[in-house]
């Protein structure tokens, strides 16, 4: 397969990811079976639709890739429904092309992409953040967005991954994906036959397991015990779920205490799109091994 052929296979594996995030009830985000927030699932899936050719954009640095994607989509929405993702999900882009040409797997070409990032990556990544605001994002003592950068975008995801889980990735490489949101997923898949359970399952363990920096922006710790109480309930129906059973009763009554609340777990939301695109990035890379015999 060579890179011509590669490019439409990796924007149609951001485009399903997207949307199979937005397909499976995540309590207390946007999806198809509860909006909310001040927003709709088809600002989302505007977001997904013109940002995509950004994240492929040739001749442009990862931190431009950011800043358009970003721009492009509040000139369309009107508000910020992905800078998450799109800052998670360029990174694996560029890993799988990377891989693809260089024959390697999509963890290592990853952990060269975030290694070689540079200072106007982190400049163009600032803008982008600054443009798409984030609710809660306050001020920091080092590297704060609001000012020029110092250091290339690598070391100010370092400065920020004590605080933000998206910054986590960067510096560890995407362990909460590749470690734990992808084998879930594949567990699930399995056991489920349902993508959708699939996706619930995963978002449910990274929510139980590690506080939603959204959240925590927001409010701080204040309901950080409550939403993983409400995730650990739902992890246990989910493990008891049998074949012709259902769980949306508790899926609602979760949905709408967390809405009722403004609890919005954005950041896990965006750590479960990385995870459905990186199972879609890896299977195009092997399809694509599977076709020049490597």
């Amino acid at each position: 397969m060579n890179s011509a052929a590669l490019r439409p296979l990796l924007q149609q594996a951001y485009m399903e990811a997207c949307e199979a995030e937005l397909r499976a009830f995540k309590p207390g985000n946007v999806s198809v079976h509860s909006e909310g927030h001040g927003m709709t699932v088809e600002q989302f899936r505007q977001s997904a639709r013109v940002s995509a050719p950004w994240l492929l954009a040739e001749n442009l640095c990862l931190g431009e890739q950011v800043f358009y994607a970003v721009e492009t989509t509040l000139g369309v929405t009107g508000c910020n429904t992905n800078l998450g993702i799109v800052l998670l999900s360029v990174p694996l882009i560029a890993a799988a092309a990377t891989a693809h040409a260089a024959g390697t797997a999509l963890r290592s070409a990853l952990a060269t992409v975030l290694a070689q990032t540079t200072l106007d990556d982190a400049d163009w990544v600032y803008r982008a953040i600054r443009r798409a605001n984030p609710g809660g994002l306050g001020r920091a003592g080092q590297h704060d967005v609001a000012n020029a950068p110092a250091v290339n975008l690598y070391e100010a995801m370092q400065a920020a991954s004590h605080r933000d889980r998206i910054a986590f990735q960067y510096v560890n490489c995407y362990v909460d994906i590749f470690d734990l949101a992808i084998p879930r997923y594949h567990y699930a898949l399995s056991r489920f036959g349902s993508e959708d359970l699939a996706v619930l399952s995963v978002f449910t363990s990274l929510l139980k397991n590690i506080p939603d920096s959204h959240i925590e922006r927001k409010f701080g710790t204040r309901f950080t015990g409550l939403v993983a109480d409400r995730m650990a309930t739902l992890d246990q129906a989910l493990s008891q779920l049998g074949a012709d059973e259902s769980i949306d009763f508790l899926l609602h009554e979760i949905d709408t205490e967390f809405k009722r609340h403004g609890i919005n777990p954005g950041t896990t939301a965006d750590l479960t799109v990385a995870c459905l695109l990186a199972v879609r990035l890896e299977t195009v890379l092997d399809q694509g091994r599977s076709q020049t015999g490597f």
